[in-house]
């Protein structure tokens, strides 16, 4: 793995107190693969000549969740480290647990349990993943039993070793699908304290603006860190993923052919696309700032409306933005005090212990949503 995603912090936040996720697994179980594919763009042919991970990688990725990843190889040791591996789950907010689906997985289901606790000994707030990998081919059928098999497996270690309290999430993925990008997306949605604030933003936006589904997309990475309460259809969220692709290479051809960095393709009050599909739906997006994208399902007969669609978006983008600036003062304010010696309030995801930033829609001084 490449060991920097992005170089440095627009905050200033030192990578010792940044939040982690943790990517653990077998040998050849995908776990480089799924970096390079959703992390540096690369083609998911290409990950079949990525040689296996032989130390621990740490990558940053900077974004609207500024996080750190490490991705520790098959054979590493917890207890014979160059580290001390009990200070990084300190700061740890999530573990990712990568399991082969084409190859026996009782072994990595005794990693698991064992990495979970000694880990929960350390951190009882770290979040934990596994992710079902190498799905593509099998039958739905075999998806869903082999998903209750690992379940139950891990639900007896776990009551055996007297850690019948941690809670697991599943997913099923592929790096030939989009469900590798959800996946992730629904990993990196437990790391923002604010994401009842920008569902709830979404929610009052959607019903008053004739939007059927609406995603807010991190650009550089295609991971959704929030969506309205409507259930998520595959098909759905597809179509807007690919749409931050269409968007980034067509300014990258017309409008800044030169820029290396895709958040600087293009201008934040500039950029925005329109794609009529034949079922009778609009694809519509909209960047809100350098980092995130609004990507809206509308009905071409609500979008003759646009006008009232687009003055809705300002209001809500102002929104977004509010809650973006108090996290990124909350983040300097954290930068600062590490000089003190001193983080007040901070939890394991980089965030105040106070709980949700609440930005208010509508009321004294402010636009409200129409």
């Amino acid at each position: 793995m490449v060991d920097s995603i992005h170089d440095s912090s627009p905050y200033g936040l030192d990578s010792a107190l940044k939040p982690k996720v943790l990517l653990m697994g077998l040998r050849r179980c995908g776990k480089s693969s799924i970096l390079n594919v959703v992390f540096h763009k690369m083609s998911p042919n290409e990950t079949l000549f990525l040689e296996s991970t032989t130390r621990v990688g740490k990558g940053d990725v900077v974004s609207f969740v500024d996080f750190q990843i490490w991705d520790f190889p098959a054979h590493s040791d917890m207890f014979d480290l160059p580290f001390d591996i009990d200070e990084v789950f300190r700061n740890t907010a999530a573990i990712v647990f990568v399991v082969d689906a084409q190859n026996d997985y009782y072994e990595a289901l005794k990693r698991v349990q064992a990495t979970v606790a000694k880990a929960n000994r350390v951190n009882e707030n770290i979040h934990y993943e596994v992710f079902i990998h190498k799905v593509d081919g099998l039958s739905d059928d075999h998806k869903i039993e082999m998903q209750r098999d690992i379940h139950q497996r891990l639900t007896e270690e776990f009551f055996e070793g007297g850690l019948d309290h941690i809670r697991l999430s599943f997913y099923l993925t592929t790096i030939y699908d989009h469900s590798i990008f959800e996946a992730f997306s629904k990993v990196i949605q437990k790391l923002i304290k604010q994401l009842p604030t920008l569902e709830n933003l979404l929610n009052i936006l959607c019903p008053n603006s004739g939007i059927d589904k609406a995603f807010l997309f991190d650009i550089s990475s295609k991971i959704y860190i929030a969506t309205d309460s409507s259930p998520v259809d595959m098909q759905s969220y597809e179509l807007c993923s690919d749409m931050i692709d269409v968007m980034l290479d067509v300014s990258s051809i017309y409008n800044r052919p030169n820029v290396e960095t895709p958040k600087e393709h293009v201008e934040a009050n500039e950029a925005h696309a329109t794609i009529k599909l034949s079922s009778g739906m609009v694809l519509y997006l909209r960047e809100v700032n350098r980092d995130l994208a609004l990507v809206c399902l509308i009905r071409e007969e609500n979008f003759e409306k646009q006008g009232l669609i687009d003055f809705n978006f300002n209001v809500f983008r102002s929104a977004v933005n509010d809650v973006f600036e108090v996290r990124r003062k909350g983040l300097l304010a954290v930068a600062a005090a590490k000089g003190n010696g001193q983080v007040p309030g901070l939890d394991a995801a980089g965030q105040s212990a106070s709980g949700a930033v609440q930005v208010p829609v509508g009321g004294a001084g402010r636009a409200k949503i129409r």
